[in-house]
C-alpha cells in the first residue's frame, strides 16, 4: 500500500549562511519532511516494512551538521542522502527554513523546498 509519511518541524541549531557571524554563532533551522512509499506495515506492523523514521532523523541531523553557504545547497545534500538511503521512496519533498535570517527588515524564515 502506497502511504504518505511526514516528519515535521524538526530543530536544528546549524553554521550555514555567507556572513562569517552565521558560520561561527549559527542560527536556527527547521526541516520538514514529506515522502510516499510501498510500505506493507500498514498490514505487517513491522519496522523493516517501512522507513524508519529515526534513522531519518538522524540523517537529515548528519546533514544538518555540514556547515554550507546556502541553503539551498542543505536542501540539495538531504535530498540526495535521503533518495540514497531510502530508494524505496517513491516522491519526495524536503523544506529547509532558515529562521531569522539576517536581511534589512523583519522576517520570520527563509526557506528552500525540493520535491522530487
Amino acid at each position: 500500500m502506497t502511504v504518505t509519511i511526514s516528519l515535521e518541524t524538526m530543530k536544528f541549531h546549524a553554521f550555514h549562511g555567507m556572513m562569517a557571524e552565521e558560520r561561527s554563532i549559527g542560527g536556527v533551522f527547521l526541516v520538514d519532511i514529506s515522502f510516499t512509499v510501498n510500505s506493507n506495515a500498514v498490514e505487517t506492523d513491522r519496522i523493516e516494512d517501512t522507513v524508519n523514521y529515526s534513522e531519518l532523523f538522524d540523517l537529515v541531523q548528519d546533514e544538518m551538521m555540514k556547515p554550507s553557504y546556502l541553503v539551498e545547497h542543505v536542501a540539495g545534500r538531504i535530498t540526495k542522502a535521503i533518495k540514497t538511503r531510502f530508494p524505496q521512496i517513491i516522491s519526495l519533498f524536503v523544506k529547509v527554513s532558515k529562521l531569522n535570517p539576517p536581511v534589512n527588515g523583519e522576517m520570520t524564515n527563509a526557506s528552500v523546498t525540493i520535491v522530487t
